[in-house]
């Protein structure tokens, strides 16, 4: 009875620590619009996604570190990076960056990622983007209803 005993307390703790562990590592994905609203969580990092704004771009000559904005075509957010940029970065492009926001609301980036082709986009990004054009196209239609 004790060795079952001793069995099942194991498993208890190791699941509990496993879980605890997958807790902690969950990074989770936020709108742009939704960061800009301040629903986001504020204790832990949270990826971001969207298309860096043509002209945004910002970098200081022989530094690092680059600023940059992105958009999911409602809202913008400033992006600032520590380090060398993926090389399928560029303007236009969807990226997804991993950080978390700062007391400046300009969000800190671990690591910024680029589509690998032409031809994908990380798929909250794409879901992002559609429900935000989407919406410009629900109010261009209704304007144009009422002339």
């Amino acid at each position: 009875m004790l060795a079952v005993g001793l069995a099942a307390l194991g498993i208890i703790i190791a699941t509990a620590l496993a879980l605890r562990a997958f807790q902690e590592s969950m990074m989770f994905f936020v709108e742009i619009s939704e960061v800009q609203k301040g629903n986001y969580p504020e204790d832990r990092n949270f990826r971001v996604g969207g298309l860096v704004v043509d002209g945004s771009v910002r970098r200081e000559a022989g530094e690092l570190e680059v600023k940059f904005d992105l958009t999911d075509l409602d809202s913008q957010l400033t992006v600032a990076y520590n380090g060398i940029l993926p090389d399928l970065f560029r303007e236009g492009q969807g990226i997804i960056a991993h950080g978390r926001l700062n007391n400046d609301r300009i969000f800190v980036a671990d690591e910024v990622l680029a589509k690998h082709d032409e031809n994908y986009m990380p798929p909250e990004v794409a879901e992002s983007l559609a429900n935000h054009a989407a919406a410009q196209d629900a109010v261009l239609d209704a304007e144009k209803a009422q002339k």
